[in-house]
């Protein structure tokens, strides 16, 4: 059955309706075992899975996963924190376009600084900091979105009828790659500007804590 276009852009835009980021208030203010975590994680983010009934938002070999590649700080007596739960959004969202290396670059100075840190600002106040732009962003996407829609409906006005709604999805989903290639392309050279200043802070210190004779002389 062919999807009439309107009513393809309005699935669009509803679910872009759900996509609503986790409030820190909503996560308990307790140590969590790793199974109340996984049922956390997929009470709240499941309705924006693709596939609801199959996907698996967050398993137990994926936390493991994390917390072995240095994404994720260990545990306390098999618990995690509040903050555990708020660096594994963070991954949630991150992992479907960057690698782990990159989500290593930007998360382990976070953690570094502000996970547990006992500080005033710390790693809730970048959370929130971070997906406080949520609201403006999304209702900025759904224009981009609509618009991106409605030039790929005017296209291919030639094309034979039969084939005219098949191309104009096409280029749709054409419009939308080149927007995600794009902001993909720009995400990994901050985050390869992040990895050259993280190994030019290194070279500048000898094993000391000092700063090496080049850089001295300087």
């Amino acid at each position: 059955m062919t999807i009439d276009s309107d009513d393809l852009l309005n699935s669009i835009l509803a679910s872009l309706e759900r996509v609503q980021y986790i409030n820190p208030d909503e996560i308990p203010g307790i140590d969590l075992y790793m199974d109340q975590v996984t049922t956390f994680m997929d009470r709240r983010l499941r309705s924006t899975a693709r596939y609801p009934d199959e996907d698996k938002i967050l398993t137990k070999t994926m936390i493991n996963n994390y917390a072995k590649n240095d994404l994720l700080p260990p545990p306390v007596k098999k618990k995690y924190s509040k903050e555990h739960v708020l660096l594994l959004i963070f991954i949630y969202y991150y992992k479907g376009i960057l690698s782990i290396s990159d989500i290593q670059t930007l998360l382990k100075p976070i953690t570094e600084k502000y996970f547990q840190n006992g500080a005033e600002f710390n790693l809730e106040d970048v959370y929130r900091e971070a997906f406080s732009m949520e609201e403006k962003q999304l209702e900025a996407l759904k224009a981009d979105v609509i618009e991106k829609f409605r030039t790929a409906q005017d296209t291919f006005q030639g094309a034979p009828k039969e084939e005219a709604d098949f191309l104009r999805k096409f280029a749709f989903v054409c419009a939308l790659s080149f927007d995600v290639y794009i902001k993909k392309m720009i995400i990994e050279k901050i985050i390869d500007e992040l990895s050259a200043e993280k190994k030019t802070d290194g070279k500048r210190k000898n094993h000391t804590g000092r700063p090496d004779k080049q850089d001295s002389q300087e």
